[in-house]
């Protein structure tokens, strides 16, 4: 009996995995979502002031964070970011001890003054505005939950049917190695496609390869930038970075936007 409701949760979860999939234009790709984009914005909202709380509020310079507004929204406006579901918002964040930038679903963008206090030109700001607007344009997040939710279910499912905890902790560590993996991915797309939105814009995409290199040189000697444990590092970044500046005249924009 266990096997058989088992088996039915499994069923029933992959179905739903599988009729959650969209066809996404920024990414060229259909894609399996948890959340639809108007909960994606409502998430975000929600979730944004728990990071400003967190990183001990906005930086109290408000020119700066005039440039951050002005360079994001010229990332969003004039490229194939463009989307009016999603609802961005750039804070710039007080905390000047972490080195770090991250992008809540729907919208909410957010980078240390730690980090920006690095750049030595706006393209090195708009490349980093460009990957976290690319997390939110290619839904990431809402990917990940999807995901997510399936692998719990699975997990779920594999313990009712078989009753042995060792079983269900080898189901867990393989899901969460999944993950691990489909991190890396997303990163590697979000640098391909900050680079194209960035490009689109009007910036030097080669402040994106810059910027790789700044963070590097940041984290010698010392523990490595937050920003390369919430945005995992492949060796051939860089090289990754390299490829889609050089594919970018070969892509037409779909928003129409022009460099």
């Amino acid at each position: 009996m266990r096997l058989i409701v088992g088996l039915i949760m499994m069923i029933f979860s992959l179905f739903s995995y599988c009729g959650s999939r969209e066809y996404n234009p920024v990414t060229g790709e259909n894609q399996y979502i948890g959340l639809t984009a108007r909960q994606e914005v409502a998430l975000g909202l929600q979730a944004a002031p728990e990071m400003l709380k967190q990183y001990g509020g906005l930086h109290p310079d408000s020119r700066l964070q005039k440039k951050v507004d002005a360079v994001g929204l010229k990332i969003v406006n004039r490229s194939r970011a463009a989307d009016p579901r999603w609802q961005f918002e750039f804070h710039l964040l007080k905390d000047a001890g972490t080195i770090n930038a991250f992008a809540l679903p729907g919208g909410q963008i957010f980078i240390t003054s730690g980090l920006y206090n690095l750049f030595t030109t706006t393209d090195q700001l708009a490349a980093v505005l460009a990957h976290e607007i690319a997390h939110v344009s290619a839904r990431h997040s809402s990917q990940r939950i999807a995901k997510s939710n399936l692998t719990n279910t699975m997990i779920n499912a594999v313990m009712v049917g078989s009753g042995d905890a060792t079983t269900t902790q080898i189901a867990a560590l393989a899901g969460q190695l999944i993950h691990m993996s489909y991190s890396r991915e997303d990163e590697v797309e979000a640098d391909r496609l900050g680079v194209y939105f960035m490009t689109d814009a009007g910036f030097d995409p080669e402040g994106m390869v810059k910027l790789m290199m700044v963070l590097e040189e940041s984290g010698r000697g010392a523990r490595m930038p937050e920003f390369f444990s919430t945005h995992p590092n492949p060796d051939n970044r860089i090289e990754k970075i390299q490829q889609a500046i050089a594919e970018y005249t070969t892509i037409p924009s779909k928003s129409g936007a022009q460099p």
